[in-house]
């Protein structure tokens, strides 16, 4: 056990670890209260920090740290497709992101080779965002939301799976990559196709008025979660030859639906 400030008899796990696969940090599924701000940050960089620290007592360390960040570093550009090499975005997300990777750059030991995971909306069959969106489009509420145009990327829950085993077996892999589907889609396409597998005919759109009244009163939500969105592409990923099992947003909801 750890409470992901502190270092404590978990180091010992540490020597002669294949790999650190390092994914905690608070959900960003709240209201962005000041207190839960502090925490988002907070979480992120000084679990960071404690596995830095305890490295320094470890006499074999892992060979490969693979670090967990956020494709949101890009911001929320409206129609822009993001890569790697993307100017990086304005605001909480992107400030939050940045110090994660800092504190990452900062405390990897040299010579310890490390991977960061900007990672995207992630689908999967137990929790996490989708099992609420199902929730909505049972209510018959699973329509557009806001403009609709705002990019929903995401990555079935496989494929992630397949990406941070592949960074710790694959020597070759090294620095930032973008863990996402190559196949972006907006909130309107989203909705709909899930709609579809779900056949459920009728989905109301709400307005973004109503999404932020309902986001927190309903859902103890960010209503930002939903209105604002991204189109990342995993170029990275894609150029060094990994192939994901569900490119597509239909065969991803077809598994998981």
């Amino acid at each position: 056990m750890w409470d992901a400030v502190t270092v404590g008899d978990w180091a010992e796990a540490l020597e002669g670890a294949a790999a650190i696969v390092n994914l905690a940090g608070k959900t960003v599924d709240c209201i962005k209260t000041p207190d839960n701000c502090d925490l988002i940050l907070r979480s992120r960089t000084d679990s960071v920090k404690a596995i830095g620290r305890a490295l320094r007592q470890v006499k074999n360390p892992p060979p490969v740290w693979v670090q967990m960040s956020t494709a949101h570093i890009y911001g929320d550009p409206p129609r822009q497709v993001c890569t790697e090499a993307s100017t990086h975005g304005y605001g909480l997300a992107p400030f939050v992101a940045h110090a994660w990777e800092a504190a990452f750059a900062e405390y990897l030991p040299e010579g310890m080779r490390g991977v960061r995971l900007r990672t995207s909306f992630v689908i999967g069959k137990n929790g996490g965002a989708l099992a609420s969106l199902k929730q909505i489009v049972r209510l018959g509420l699973g329509g557009t939301a806001g403009s609709g145009t705002q990019g929903m990327s995401w990555i079935h829950e496989y494929d992630m799976n397949e990406i941070i085993h592949r960074a710790v077996v694959d020597e070759k892999f090294h620095g930032a990559y973008i863990a996402s589907a190559p196949q972006p889609v907006s909130n309107q396409e989203f909705m709909r196709k899930l709609r579809r597998k779900m056949k459920m005919p009728l989905g109301l759109p709400a307005p973004a008025f109503m999404i932020r009244i309902g986001a927190k009163l309903l859902f103890r939500t960010d209503p930002e979660l939903i209105l604002y969105g991204r189109y990342v592409q995993p170029a990275r990923l894609e150029k060094e030859g990994f192939v994901f099992k569900f490119p597509d947003l239909e065969g991803a909801l077809e598994d998981l639906v």
